[in-house]
């Protein structure tokens, strides 16, 4: 399509005109281009590009310039600056940015996806120990709970306990606490003194 058939016009009064645009004409150095020509255009007063509005107004004198000259003009002088290629710049630099972005979100998308199915593996991961730690009462077998059913109980209530402090704390570990150990001392001491009791509350009485 010819660029001065993108060039709509969309008030038309005493010496004054406004056209709607494409994008293409809005960038700033096919603006700056297009006004200053304009206003070589004898009895065009005023010629201005508002980018955000794609729009293009004009003020003229109708006793130096006539509607019909002022189009005719505009029109040879758009035509002139396609066939220089102005217009062709500006949508292939539009095509590169819309290709990197494009690219820009597909790996995004590709990195959101990645994060999720590391998720998923932890997410199983963390069921399979858990599934382990709640086992372990069932493969002590019914002759721990005879034995001695509050203990067994209570070790059961403490590997959930230990398992859930872990699943929860489990980013802050990784990402902070094993980062500056130093700052987070009393988290590790915590940690351990967590750990003495579980291994002291396995002990064989």
């Amino acid at each position: 399509m010819a660029i001065q058939k993108e060039f709509v016009l969309r008030y038309r009064g005493s010496g004054h005109v406004r056209f709607q645009i494409p994008q293409k004409a809005c960038e700033p150095r096919v603006a700056n281009a297009i006004v200053e020509q304009l206003l070589d255009v004898p009895g065009v007063s005023s010629a201005h590009i508002y980018q955000g509005a794609r729009k293009l107004s004009i003020r003229y004198d109708e006793i130096g310039c006539s509607f019909q000259q002022l189009a005719i003009r505009l029109f040879k002088l758009l035509a002139d600056m396609e066939r220089d290629g102005w217009f062709a710049s500006v949508q292939l630099l539009h095509t590169r940015k819309t290709s990197v972005a494009a690219r820009l979100k597909r790996r995004i998308k590709q990195a959101k996806v990645g994060r999720w199915f590391d998720e998923k593996v932890h997410a199983v991961k963390e069921t399979a120990h858990a599934a382990k730690v709640l086992g372990r009462l069932t493969t002590k077998g019914p002759k721990a709970v005879i034995k001695d059913p509050e203990k067994a109980v209570i070790d059961f209530l403490n590997d959930i306990l230990v398992l859930y402090l872990i699943k929860t704390h489990w980013t802050r570990i990784t990402q902070q606490w094993l980062v500056r150990p130093f700052v987070h001392r009393y988290e590790w001491l915590a940690t351990f003194y967590l750990f003495f009791l579980l291994v002291r509350s396995r002990r064989p009485k």
